[in-house]
Order: C-alpha cells, then structure tokens, then sequence
C-alpha cells in the first residue's frame, strides 16, 4: 500500500485480511498481540488507510477489548496511531455523541486533522449539541480550540445563519491569528447562503471598529467581491451579485465614517465587471 493517496480494490483487499487478523487475535485473548499489530499497521502516514482502519474495525464480537486497545493508541508517540484510534472511537460511539465529544476534548491539539473531520460529522449529525458545546470551546483558554470551534459550522450556514452571527460576535475581537483566519472563512461561507442576513451584522461590527475588527471584514468581503465580479459576468440577476452590489453602494454613502471607507475600498472591486 502507498503511503499517501486513496485506496484501490487490492488496498482494501488487503487491509480487510489485516483486520480480520486482528478479530481473530483478539477473540483468543491474544489482546496484546492484536495491539501491536494494529499499530505497526496504523504506524503509516497515509490518512485514509488510517480512515478505513478506524471505520471497519468495530466489527469484532469483543469489541470491549478492541475499545481499550484503541484507548491505549490515543495517546501514542506517532501521529498515525492516535489517528486510527480516534476514527475508531468515532464509529463505535457515532450513537453516543457526548463520549465522543469528551474525546474530541482531549484530543483537538494532539490529532487536528482528523478531530476536524469528526467534527465536521458531527456538525451535519448532531447540530443542537454542537451549538451548546461550541459556545464553551469559544471562550476556552487555548486559540486552538477556540479556532476548532468554528470548524463545520458552514454546515448549518443555511438553517440559522444567526446562530452563526451571533457566535462570530462573540469572537469578532479574538486576538489569535489562527481564530481569525477561522472567521474570515465562516463569514465569506455564510455570506455567500444568505447575504441578507449578515450584512447587517457587519456593518453594526464595523461602527465600533478596531483595526484588527476592520481588517478581518476586510478580508471577508474583499474575498466576497471579488466572487461577486465573477459571477456578474455570468449572470447579472443572482441574488448574492445584486444583494452585495446594493450593499457596497449603501455603505459607501453611509454617514459613518468606518462604514463609508469600507464601501468606497470595495466599490473599487464590484465596479470592475
């Protein structure tokens, strides 16, 4: 198998004997031995050999012991093992949200990519726990999980766009780089599904605005505009194209001064088509 790609037919062939190798250690009570060779396996860079590990693992008749030995691997020295547990751990507690989410507590800073896709899962799966949860994760003490909190959360981009609104406002002044370029990308993502909605609650952002506050609408709405110039060109009567154009030209007339100089600045852009 390579160590990077996705798998082909004899890929999957082959893991597939791996893992009934392990089922069959495992139900003799050799648990040690199925460990180690569940990690020389898990040992590879590869994500989605690691994926497919995680995923058809859990069905074993003693699963209880095949559940300590991937809490033995999560916290392991390698990458790659930590990420087999974890995708392990996300398919036999997929029914029980809140163990899962106690280990994407543990684990944000120590396998990052791949609590990333579990947690964009959970976002599709599980949204009203998310919005709970999340609220704490973005008051929390480390910028990384604080980053991760907006992670997926263009899932419900469509569904409650004021959710997101209202969380982004709590975070519209966060001091980390890494929670910045997070915002940035939700808003440009929930922009782009309901304009009519965010606007507002940007130019209200911009009214009290700090350089910092400043530069990351910037950022989003530059990004926007520049979309907007694109699809104009295509087709002049979508409602993102119109409802932006309409914006800038409001802002740039605002009596505000922070609201106009962002207007004008974008103007620039839109008027480019």
């Amino acid at each position: 198998m390579n160590d990077i790609g996705r798998l082909d037919s004899e890929d999957r062939k082959e893991l597939d004997q791996i893992i009934d190798e392990i089922h069959k250690l495992i139900s003799k009570n050799y648990t040690k031995k199925a460990e180690k060779k569940l990690v020389e396996i898990a040992k590879t860079p590869n994500y989605f050999i690691r994926e497919y590990l995680g995923k058809h693992l859990s069905n074993c008749e003693k699963i209880e012991h095949l559940e300590k030995i991937a809490n033995n691997m999560i916290s392991h020295k390698l990458y790659g093992v930590r990420a087999t547990a974890l995708f392990f751990l996300n398919d036999i507690y997929k029914n029980k949200p809140q163990k899962l989410f106690q280990i994407l507590g543990k684990t944000y800073a120590t396998i990052p990519w791949e609590v990333e896709t579990v947690v964009d899962a959970m976002w599709r799966k599980y949204p009203t726990l998310m919005k709970e949860e999340m609220l704490i994760w973005v008051e929390d003490e480390d910028e990384k999980k604080r980053a991760l909190s907006f992670h997926g959360m263009d899932n419900i981009a469509r569904d409650d766009t004021n959710y997101i609104m209202n969380f982004v406002s709590k975070a519209i002044d966060d001091e980390s780089m890494e929670v910045q370029k997070k915002i940035t990308h939700i808003l440009t993502q929930v922009v782009r599904v309901n304009p009519i909605v965010v606007f507002p609650y940007m130019r209200e952002w911009l009214l009290e605005a700090n350089d910092q506050r400043i530069k990351t609408i910037w950022v989003s709405m530059k990004k926007l505009s520049n979309i907007v110039v694109q699809r104009a060109r295509r087709d002049k009567e979508q409602e993102l194209v119109v409802l932006t154009k309409q914006t800038v030209i409001d802002w740039k007339n605002d009596d505000d001064k922070k609201v106009a100089e962002m207007g004008k600045k974008l103007y620039k852009i839109i008027k480019q088509k």
